[in-house]
């Protein structure tokens, strides 16, 4: 026998089981697809066209904002400070995050999955979406002042390796992550569920000048490493059997690898010895091996 299928909330009910939660009613603002249409939705500019991602690459940085999609990610943000400008669900997943929605008073956008769909461009199936507020960029100085590993990403323009790299560099102890200024957004929506939410938890900033930013991290006191295959290259098991007590590794882009002048830049470069005819790694995959390597502990037992 099925089950029937449980009805929909009514608005007064959300009101009401919301209320008992401790959100207050004024905060919830109902939408379908008739008044989304209906009006210029300008309450809900932060959630348009989120499939663009040439338009929310640009629109996102320069408006201050980012967008945090599921639950979990949603809590990550929450627990790492940072500030909701909005939130936008659907009546049946609003109460997943009643505990954290009613610890401030951003809006919350309620529609039908159908308007949802329309406004975002795609069908929202993970709970939830929240705009957030872009925290201000660190200085790169004070970013990386106590740290011993940091990694330095260059001009890695897909999103998904922008979030694999950051959610190695978590788990294998990384204390910094400093991108340049053609790479993509950590906080672009892919990245950071590719990430699970890790972009939060490492510290990060920007590198403006680059590669003149080595001369930066070397002031710093960092030994600058660069992952490439050259010459020159030193497998990655012998460099981190006794790599400087503070080391940046810095990696490239997804295909033609770091530039030259970058690698003649680096104090060193280092490499991740290959068999079986492969030649190379994706960059992701290349963060993944190098940031476990060069981990303080257990980098002598690669």
């Amino acid at each position: 026998m099925n089950t029937p299928a449980k009805a929909p909330l009514t608005r007064q009910q959300v009101i009401d089981r919301a209320t008992e939660l401790g959100i207050k009613a004024h905060r919830l603002r109902f939408f379908d697809e008739e008044t989304l249409l209906a009006s210029s939705a300008e309450d809900l500019h932060d959630y348009t066209q989120l499939t663009d991602v040439a338009l929310r690459s640009i629109r996102e940085p320069a408006e201050g904002l980012f967008i945090a999609e599921s639950s979990k990610i949603i809590r990550r943000a929450h627990a790492a400070g940072m500030v909701p400008r909005s939130y936008l669900t659907s009546p049946k997943w609003l109460f997943d995050l009643a505990d954290l929605i009613a610890t401030n008073d951003a809006p919350i956008f309620i529609g039908t999955d159908a308007a949802v769909e329309a406004l975002t461009g795609f069908h929202l199936h993970r709970g939830a979406l929240a705009a957030m507020h872009r925290p201000e960029m660190a200085d790169v100085g004070q970013l990386v002042a106590k740290a011993s590993r940091i990694v330095v990403i260059e001009d890695v323009v897909d999103h998904t390796n922008i979030g694999a790299i950051f959610r190695s560099a978590a788990a294998f102890g990384v204390d910094a992550v400093l991108v340049t200024p053609r790479c993509a957004d950590p906080l672009y929506r892919r990245s950071i569920r590719v990430s699970m939410g890790t972009v939060f938890q490492v510290p990060w900033t920007r590198i403006e000048t680059w590669p003149a930013g080595v001369d930066t991290l070397r002031e710093l006191g960092f030994h600058v490493a660069a992952l490439a295959l050259d010459e020159d290259s030193v497998a990655i098991r012998e460099f981190a059997a006794d790599a400087p007590e503070r080391t940046a590794i810095v990696f490239g882009t997804e295909g033609d690898g770091l530039r030259r002048s970058t690698i003649a830049a680096c104090d060193s470069t280092v490499m991740i010895p290959m068999s079986g005819g492969v030649d190379s790694l994706n960059v992701a995959a290349a963060s993944a091996v190098a940031c476990f390597a060069l981990q303080s502990e257990p980098a002598a037992a690669l």
